[in-house]
């Protein structure tokens, strides 16, 4: 934790806090981001209008506004150091933590009435909520930690883009699930990269991006990193798990 604050960085010497390319790469993460978002609901919306689908439930739309709500607060954000006004930045912090807990509640609630609304129409277990879950969890502990390391530029800057970069999935997920399962059929390497492998890619990128322009992985990449893959490994194993898809049910009242 103490390397974490400090910036320091394996293998010593310090990690370079600042880089002049540093912020052209944020705007190209950024943009990729909602590239992936756009395209990913962008074709899930066209498909819903199309097959004339049942309306979603009001908490979706919450739901959607609070998310879309967050990418616009984190696209401000890196704006607002982009062109110099620091200040504006840390003001907008506080609405961005209020968001955020808006979004802790409304992620699993969501997750829940969508996923007793699937049961009840195909009487499958929603197991998929443990993905749901660890998209909530990773995000509010990645983000934490970002919030309470906001003095130290490079760790706060770097947790706060794992934060972001992780709740991305469900939109590169509608892109590029269908093609890798596709490709690979079922199992759980096929669910991984169906789920993760677009903002994973991201994330490995953002790990490339600092051995080149530094030389070495900063601490609070190399442990968000692990923390993510961790929590990713998890949830694709619970999906598999029968144990999960029992508890799962309670978990939606059945």
């Amino acid at each position: 934790m103490t390397a974490i604050a400090a910036g320091g960085a394996s293998g010593g010497g310090r990690f370079m806090p600042f880089h002049r390319l540093d912020r052209r790469f944020f705007l190209v993460m950024t943009i990729l981001m909602w590239l992936g978002i756009v395209s990913g609901f962008g074709s899930d919306l066209v498909h819903h209008f199309q097959t004339h689908e049942a309306a979603f439930p009001l908490i979706v739309h919450f739901h959607a506004a609070a998310f879309v709500g967050w990418m616009v607060f984190f696209t401000a954000q890196m704006a607002a150091i982009r062109i110099g006004r620091p200040d504006l930045h840390r003001r907008m912090g506080l609405f961005g933590l209020g968001l955020a807990a808006v979004m802790v509640v409304l992620g699993p609630a969501t997750a829940v009435v969508v996923d007793a609304a699937k049961y009840a129409a195909q009487h499958k277990p929603p197991a998929f909520l443990a993905v749901q879950f660890s998209d909530i969890l990773a995000f509010v502990t990645l983000l934490s930690a970002g919030f309470l390391w906001r003095a130290t530029p490079a760790t706060h800057k770097r947790l706060m883009l794992l934060a972001t970069l992780y709740i991305t999935d469900a939109g590169f997920a509608r892109v590029l699930g269908g093609p890798v399962h596709a490709a690979l059929g079922d199992g759980v390497l096929a669910d991984w990269l169906g789920l993760y492998v677009g903002n994973d890619l991201l994330i490995l990128g953002f790990g490339g991006y600092d051995l080149a322009t530094r030389g070495r992985l900063h601490p609070a990449y190399v442990l968000g990193a692990a923390f993510i893959f961790a929590l990713q490994t998890t949830a694709v194993s619970l999906l598999h798990s029968p144990a999960w898809a029992a508890f799962s049910l309670h978990l939606i009242g059945r």
